[in-house]
């Protein structure tokens, strides 16, 4: 049910590099999808956000709607990563009872119908409360593929880096526009699955036009890595995911359907018109 698990597990000299394993669903997904010459469609939204049944539909509709990697943000008190629209979906995420163990028993759920690649959105704290090397155990049991934590630097990840490759998970850090290009080296060589390239400064959030470096941000990362880049931060309609889309392997939309999920709340238009939605985001990068 969970990711694939390697029989053996071999480290680089440095002790934090894995060996060829067998590849997990994120990267079976890019994979084809480079294959084809096709964008992939990450998407964001927070678990627990109005419940985790709604969670469980959401993410069943999202597969059928074109998204290839669904990340979950697991609801924390403290999101400092996240702007407004986020920090209030884990606030209703934190309200409905969603836990770390809550969101992976949907995670296992998920998997019964769908083989969606699934990444965990997560601050360190919550696998640092659980214990390391036994969340990592849950999540790949479970059936997650990819974790990104987001304040947790590479170069404090050893021991994590080890204990995600031995549990076939994917570990995915983020880049940028302020990451010197000496750490974008460190990172891209660290990374498994994508890199997630933040293209704007500051937090999480809708934005009315994209950025204007995306693209030579794309090639410097692409010097130093032939991971699939994913690019975040502010993609809050059709228009916008097409012209992004264009500079990197995948784009990545959050906010804008996060936005959705609070608007329409408990209601029975929520599944079909968010999934509608991002039916449209999933047709402009792959018309």
């Amino acid at each position: 049910m969970g990711s694939q698990v390697p029989a053996t597990l071999e480290l680089h000299p440095t002790g934090c590099q894995p060996s060829r394993q067998p590849m997990n669903r994120i990267e079976q997904r890019f994979a084809g999808l480079r294959a084809r010459g096709q964008k992939g469609l990450v998407l964001y939204i927070g678990a627990g956000d109005p419940d985790l049944q709604a969670t469980e539909a959401l993410a069943l509709a999202f597969d059928q709607a074109g998204v290839d990697v669904l990340e979950l943000g697991v609801p924390f008190s403290d999101p400092l990563a996240d702007g407004i629209v986020n920090q209030l979906a884990a606030q209703r995420g934190l309200q409905s009872g969603t836990t770390p163990t809550g969101v992976l028993q949907s995670v296992a759920a998920i998997r019964r119908n769908s083989q969606i690649p699934i990444v965990l959105y997560i601050y360190f704290n919550l696998l640092h409360r659980v214990g390391l090397e036994q969340f990592i155990a849950d999540a790949a049991r479970a059936g997650v593929d990819g974790l990104l934590v987001l304040d947790l630097p590479p170069e404090e990840s050893d021991t994590y880096e080890a204990l995600m490759a031995k549990a076939g998970l994917s570990n995915i850090y983020l880049i940028a526009p302020t990451t010197p290009e000496s750490r974008m080296e460190i990172i891209a060589r660290r990374a498994r699955g994508f890199i997630y390239y933040v293209s704007r400064e500051g937090v999480t959030g809708m934005q009315t036009q994209v950025s204007d470096t995306i693209a030579a941000m794309t090639a410097k990362i692409r010097a130093h890595s032939d991971l699939p880049i994913a690019i975040g931060f502010g993609i809050s309609n059709p228009d916008q995911a097409r012209a992004v889309a264009m500079h990197g392997d995948a784009i990545v939309v959050g906010s804008a359907v996060v936005h959705r999920i609070a608007k329409l709340g408990g209601t029975p238009d929520l599944v079909p018109e968010v999934s509608a939605f991002v039916r449209s985001l999933a047709t402009a990068i792959r018309p």
